[in-house]
């Protein structure tokens, strides 16, 4: 095993290599050409601005649906929706529609403009850096997708299937209209899907010398259906402006997880998880906004969301034989909701200043309910789960004044921020716990000339707890608990940043950030019994690394038409662990489940990204595809330690609209069939302090992909 992971990193080494020097090439040779790039009606044209503005010809050349289409092609730009866990303001993301942020967190602001038409959009502007009006909450880069005013009823479409080796059928449709009635301004939508997951493999269990005493051979699938149903309105009701969003939700459908396992000197048995659920996701959320005074301008957010969860899960195991050796069932029910109220008030009475000032407070409550049993041969017992039962309460208030000042060439935004917060817990555990955090913030924007822009942000973030670690849940599939832990609490971060950005022409960038965090009450894994941990605090540590990001047209080597994106992202992390009392890097997101995919941002040591297009205008045909890779994913347990890990993700995508104007696209994802692995090295006791008692490795295969997309409008 040892030789094998051995290879592993060396071929990981390699294909970086190639990736990151193949990317670093193109740079190198276009950077001089793209610098004498200045067309007519270019983009970056503007002399020192942080603003970038693309009117909608700009886009033409992609042949958008939607408004979503066109922020995708936005040069030096990636969508974030926000983080939905933390209350309004955490959940803004980076995208502003005709300047505002939806009232919304459910229906997140690219859902949103999925369903708005390409035809109702005048313009989009780059914001990337401090502006007068703008509040970045924290992100360097927005996008303001600039609409239509009064603008015809229109109508779109989309319908797709997937198709996978691995996996049943997954097929889904979206609708939406855009209109107006009278002086109200409404979308209504529809989501609709039949979903289909899975994946396939081995896991291979050796004893502490490296013998093999079992082999499972496993089979996951996941079907169910759901649907979506969304509206958002606006209209001006005298000098106030209001808007309306909601959402509803349903979902169920079984995920069943085989497992045939066979022992080197035992006899073979069946072990079959079924977990049968059932979601419900209700949102209401409305703003309105007005002007109090000369340059005051005022906004009131209120916003309701309300879920529920019910999963029942069984295990069952039984010789191949059919004789009955195990069964347990557990039901599991989450309710959830969250009530926000924020006030946003906006002056700019002083020359070259924007003061804001943002007031909101929460109320997040979750109650959860865990009922199991099981039979080992003996008869149906009630088995009790600690901390399996228990509510949830959180109470918050905070407030943040900021200023943004400009200075020339220089805009200052600097601001101080405070909230206390309370965390009530009863049932299984009874507890209350009063928070403050004092939250300053700091960034300095300098933009010498036409397309050059460096900044330097400084500020601390408190991060927003996951009510679920508070409550144990179990894991049939490993035949383990995850126990909750009623004494967390919120891990603070300070936050050092230092960015340079270089814009040649409209459409070539490269942008390089250098981050430091520091953080307080890292949260990982916390042991509690030499086989036990739960979700905790474990101490203090730290987090550094380098993000890259560049768009390059390649017109230069006779490639019209087409472009270049490149992410790379590298981290190192340091924290004492709280088993072995060594420094130790931070814990990852551990792997993933049916779904083929490299996210940019998952605490691992490093991921690259490239992706390439090329639109053909005139044929009305583009094609390109997608190159990413990861490193592998630690997570440290008491007695356990456990990587996941996988391959180079690869797809291709092939795009027209040569036929009665639908966009026609079909998508082939993870063409190299890569395998989730998942490497677990188990203690006797506890990790790397006692003698290890077994490996396991886990091969799953997801399968290749293909996805037919048809979408439209009228």
């Amino acid at each position: 095993m040892l030789s094998i992971r051995c290879g592993n990193i060396l071929s990981r080494i390699y294909k970086l290599s190639l990736l990151t020097g193949f990317c670093a090439l193109l740079q190198l040779m276009a950077l001089p050409v793209q610098a004498q790039d200045t067309a007519v009606g270019d983009p970056a044209a503007d002399t020192a601005s942080p603003i970038v503005e693309y009117p909608a010809s700009f886009f033409s050349r992609y042949k958008p649906n939607t408004a979503l289409d066109m922020i995708k092609q936005v040069p030096g730009f990636q969508v974030d929706d926000g983080d939905t866990a933390r209350g309004f303001a955490g959940s803004a993301g980076n995208i502003l529609i005709n300047g505002q942020r939806p009232s919304a967190k459910q229906d997140s602001p690219s859902a949103i403009l999925s369903r708005v038409p390409a035809s109702q959009v005048i313009g989009i502007k780059l914001i990337r850096g401090q502006v007068k009006g703008v509040d970045l909450r924290g992100q360097s880069t927005v996008v303001d997708v600039l609409m239509l005013d009064d603008a015809p009823a229109a109508i779109s479409w989309e319908t797709y299937s997937l198709y996978s080796t691995a996996s049943p059928l997954r097929v889904g449709a979206k609708s939406s209209i855009a209109d107006r009635w009278r002086d109200v301004e409404y979308n209504f939508g529809i989501d609709l899907l039949r979903d289909g997951n899975g994946e396939f493999g081995n896991e291979y269990i050796y004893n502490h010398n490296h013998t093999l005493t079992e082999t499972r051979y496993e089979k996951q699938k996941e079907t169910g259906f759901g649907s979506d149903l969304f509206m958002n309105a606006s209209t001006y009701l005298g000098a106030t402006f209001f808007h309306i969003n909601g959402k509803l939700g349903l979902g169920n459908g079984p995920e069943i997880r085989d497992s045939h396992r066979v022992p080197v000197s035992s006899i073979a048995r069946d072990n079959t998880v079924k977990d049968s659920q059932h979601f419900e996701t209700y949102e209401l959320g409305l703003d309105a906004e007005r002007e109090l005074a000369d340059k005051l301008t005022a906004k009131i957010i209120l916003l309701y969301t309300d879920k529920l969860s019910d999963i029942t899960s069984t295990q069952t195991t039984i010789t191949v034989s059919g004789i009955p050796l195990l069964f347990k069932q557990a039901e599991t029910v989450s309710k959830t909701k969250e009530a926000i109220s924020r006030l946003e008030l906006d002056w700019s009475g002083l020359a070259d200043h924007a003061v804001q000032l943002n007031v909101e407070g929460a109320y997040n409550v979750l109650d959860g309910t865990l009922f199991q049993v099981e039979n080992k041969g003996a008869g149906i017992v009630v088995v009790d789960v600690p901390g399996g039962n228990s509510k949830v309460e959180e109470s918050r208030g905070d407030f943040l004044l900021k200023d943004t000042w400009s200075l020339g060439q220089f805009e200052l935004d600097y601001g101080m921020g405070a909230e206390a917060s309370r965390i009530t817990q009863s049932g299984d555990a009874d507890l209350q716990r009063n928070f403050f955090f004092v939250t300053p913030q700091a960034a300095l924007s300098y933009t010498p000339a036409k397309g050059n822009l460096s900044r330097v942000r400084l500020a601390r973030e408190v991060a927003q707890l996951n009510f679920n670690d508070f409550i144990s849940t179990t894991v049939f599939e490993d035949d383990d608990l995850a126990l909750g832990n009623p004494n967390l609490r919120p891990d603070s971060t300070w936050i050092a940043e230092l960015s340079h950005e270089r814009r040649f022409g409209d459409s070539s960038v490269i942008k390089v950030t250098a981050f430091h965090h520091w953080i307080t009450n890292v949260l990982d894994l916390l042991p509690i019994t030499p086989t036990f941990e739960v979700p905790g605090n474990i101490g203090n540590g730290k987090r550094w690394g380098v993000e890259i990001e560049n768009t390059i047209p390649l017109a230069w080597l006779g490639l019209t038409g087409s472009r270049l994106d490149t992410k790379f992202r590298w981290q190192d992390s340091s924290v004492v662990d709280p088993v072995t009392g060594v420094d130790r890097v931070l814990s990852a997101v551990s792997g993933f489940r049916g779904v083929p995919d490299i996210k940019f941002r998952q605490g691992n040591e490093y991921v690259i990204d490239v992706s390439y297009r090329q639109d053909f205008e005139e044929e009305r045909i583009a094609w390109g595809w997608r190159m990413a890779e990861q490193a592998e994913r630690p997570v440290f347990k008491v007695n356990e330690k456990e990587i996941s890990d996988e391959g180079v993700l690869f797809s291709l995508f092939l795009e027209t609209t040569r036929w009665f104007g639908i966009k026609t696209r079909i998508e082939g994802h993870n063409l190299f069939n890569y395998y989730e692995k998942r490497d677990r090295t188990v203690y006797a006791g506890e990790r790397e302090l006692s003698l290890v008692d077994s490996y396991a490795l886990r091969e799953r295969n997801v399968g290749r992909r293909v996805n037919l997309v048809l979408t439209g409008s009228f």
